[in-house]
């Protein structure tokens, strides 16, 4: 049996763009299936020995898919990841903001799908991957990859007018600063911009409206504090993290989760305490 699990913290430069990195490497468990969450993050996925393997996109109209180097938008509703036992690779997790700079495209082209880096970033996507599986462990690994974000933001910054509207990075930094609390109507008058407008461009750079990412934000945030108080109590007080997290109630709590994850958080909570990204990137609060 094989279980490996390492953690990367990107250096100063590059942690407005990565907000965390986890390395993994199972074989010899039990074939199983786990749910990839929305998040306020775009995925990158590097595999190390087998292709990943996604049975369910978020958007239902995307057919099954395998891939060994994956980039995944902002989305609201629940993947499906599949294995047979075994898994590795290296999961990051993209600020939407960052996307211009490291991918070159808005997050918005990538709303709701999944698809092979080398869509996105030609072949230098195969020779990333490449020098990944050539380090000797995990912090040569994780070494590549800083390399490549790193050289990413270097080639942007030479070419300026590549960020986003200011409006749309306040409208995005105050969501989740107020961790998904503050209205459509605040967002708009601190921008200056009526609330269609605001919608539309935050929809064009996300590809979430700034509701839809409001709601990712505050469930992100549920989930995460879900994991931590199991691990710190023994249990989860649903109204309690309600009540914390911003939701009205515990039934308010209840729907957002069967919206979001497409089940109760008691039965995520079950799911999620055997999910290694879960486990690793546990970045609580």
């Amino acid at each position: 049996m094989i279980d490996e699990y390492a953690v990367w913290r990107p250096r100063e430069g590059l942690r407005p763009y990565v907000a965390w990195c986890t390395g993994y490497r199972q074989a010899g468990i039990e074939p199983a299936a786990h749910r990839g969450l929305p998040s306020p993050w775009l995925t990158m996925i590097v595999t190390l020995d087998e292709p990943l393997v996604i049975a369910r996109h978020p958007d239902p109209r995307q057919p099954a898919s395998t891939h060994d180097f994956l980039l995944g938008g902002l989305h609201t509703a629940p993947a499906l990841v599949t294995h047979d036992g075994r898994q590795s690779g290296i999961q990051l997790a993209l600020s939407p903001l960052g996307a211009r700079v490291l991918l070159g495209m808005p997050a918005a082209e990538l709303a709701s799908i999944d698809v092979e880096a080398a869509d996105v970033l030609g072949r230098l996507a195969a020779e990333v991957r490449e020098r990944v599986l050539a380090a000797p462990d995990w912090a040569g690994r994780f070494a590549v990859l800083e390399e490549f974000l790193a050289g990413r933001v270097r080639g942007m910054q030479a070419r300026p007018g590549q960020a986003p509207r200011p409006e749309v990075s306040h409208a995005w930094d105050r969501l989740q600063r107020s961790r998904g609390a503050v209205s459509v109507a605040d967002l708009a008058a601190e921008t200056g911009w009526s609330a269609r407008h605001l919608g539309e461009q935050f929809r064009a750079e996300t590809g979430l409206s700034p509701k839809a990412g409001a709601r990712v934000v505050r469930f992100d945030r549920a989930r995460r504090r879900l994991l931590q108080q199991q691990a710190e109590r023994g249990r989860v007080v649903l109204a309690e993290l309600a009540a914390e997290c911003g939701y009205y109630d515990q039934a308010h709590l209840a729907r957002e989760f069967r919206d979001l994850a497409g089940c109760p958080p008691s039965a995520l909570l079950a799911e999620e305490l055997r999910n290694v990204q879960a486990v690793l990137h546990g970045n609580w609060e």
